[in-house]
């Protein structure tokens, strides 16, 4: 495949608006590039209408799966003003791709879609299965990779690339933070805020809630080298009704970011005491769910697929590696729930313009990307 419809094949999946939905066109696009090859199985996923999780598969059945995910939505362009070029126009300059998932991650889906084309262009002979992911949600909770994970695509893999961004492929990444949405609601009782005795303050209650919780899980203070320290933070807030009313509803999202010494059933327990410690006492009425929690990614950079992952690089980039850890979580992270003991990576083309105005992605980045997942997936199934 020329350089130049390996550029169009990015722009393309980078005009398809898939803000946090929509997925299902991008899925359709990419489909349609593997018509001309019957021996590949392409299958779709629904989760919702209009989000199609695509699942390419092409191969020898008979040996080991290597695959390859990346997601298909992108969050939403903010203030298009702010951009220099319309962010989903995919607009080629100054030796870069523009547009909003350029960078995270249309740019990996897009040079994984090519490695698996032209391994079938050039007709190379494999020993194995190739898999390609491409997710719906990652943005908003990685439901999609938990879904494909649930219907078994991920069991027992040789090992799976994520194709995330990495620092314009700069680094490779083995082992990830973990995170814990949650939301508390306060139920209350309103009053005139001149009587407030007569009424229950769901604010004051949610912010007992938040201090006792905040103190108990103090207690997990390892600083983990890589990944650094488990943070807990408030970022969603609502409650009340309005000034001289004692609020009779109120709730919060808090966002808690876990290292591997730390399984998430630990904070769930805690979570869990306070607000029974807390329902225990007369006008405490508090309920607490979670949204698509993720287990940290425990790794190490001498597993198979880290060290055939450095030495495709070096061969490729003609440098070593930056073997790290993510502050942030991956689609990884449900994947790796799955039946047999496989590992992840995460390496991709990207900059460090991710969810901003301008976002890009270097074109020489991203055609080496595509060198290295062709050269890393022969090393498993070639």
């Amino acid at each position: 495949m020329n350089k130049n419809t390996k550029i169009e094949i990015l722009q393309k999946i980078i005009q398809i608006p898939s803000v946090n939905a929509n997925e299902a066109e991008v899925a359709d696009y990419i489909a349609s590039l593997f018509k001309a090859y019957p021996q590949v199985q392409v299958e779709k996923l629904t989760y919702a209408p209009g989000r199609d999780n695509l699942i390419i598969t092409m191969g020898d059945p008979a040996g080991g799966t290597f695959a390859l995910a990346g997601h298909m939505d992108v969050v939403a362009a903010g203030n298009e003003a702010d951009w220099t070029y319309p962010p989903f126009a995919g607009t080629v300059a100054d030796h870069k791709v523009f547009g909003r998932g350029a960078s995270d991650m249309k740019s990996g889906l897009a040079a994984i879609v090519i490695t698996l084309l032209e391994l079938l262009e050039e007709g190379t002979e494999l020993h194995g299965q190739l898999r390609l992911f491409g997710t719906v949600g990652e943005e908003t909770g990685e439901y999609g990779a938990a879904q494909l994970t649930k219907a078994g695509y991920a069991d027992n893999l040789l090992g799976l690339v994520i194709a995330e961004p990495s620092d314009e492929m700069s680094q490779i990444v083995y082992t990830a933070r973990g995170v814990i949405d949650y939301e508390v609601t306060s139920a209350g009782k309103g009053a005139h805020s001149a009587r407030p005795w007569m009424g229950i303050n769901a604010i004051d209650n949610l912010w007992d809630f938040y201090h006792l919780a905040k103190q108990r899980l103090a207690k997990f203070d390892h600083d983990d080298p890589l990944l650094g320290s488990v943070t807990h933070e408030i970022t969603k807030i609502k409650g009340g009704e309005q000034v001289n009313s004692i609020p009779a509803q109120a709730s919060y999202m808090g966002n808690i970011r876990t290292i591997p010494e730390y399984p998430n059933q630990l904070f769930y327990t805690e979570l869990e005491a306070v607000l029974a410690e807390l329902n225990a006492k007369d006008g405490y009425d508090l309920t607490l769910r979670y949204s698509f929690p993720e287990e940290a990614i425990l790794g190490t950079p001498d597993t198979p697929l880290a060290k055939a992952a450095t030495a495709v690089y070096q061969d490729v980039f003609g440098k070593q590696p930056h073997l790290t850890g993510s502050l942030g979580a991956n689609d990884g992270a449900e994947f790796l729930q799955a039946k047999g003991d496989f590992n992840s990576i995460v390496v991709g083309p990207g900059s460090e313009t991710s969810h901003q105005a301008d976002e890009y992605v270097d074109i020489d980045v991203y055609l080496q990307a595509i060198e290295f997942y062709k050269k890393l997936a022969l090393k498993f199934v070639g």
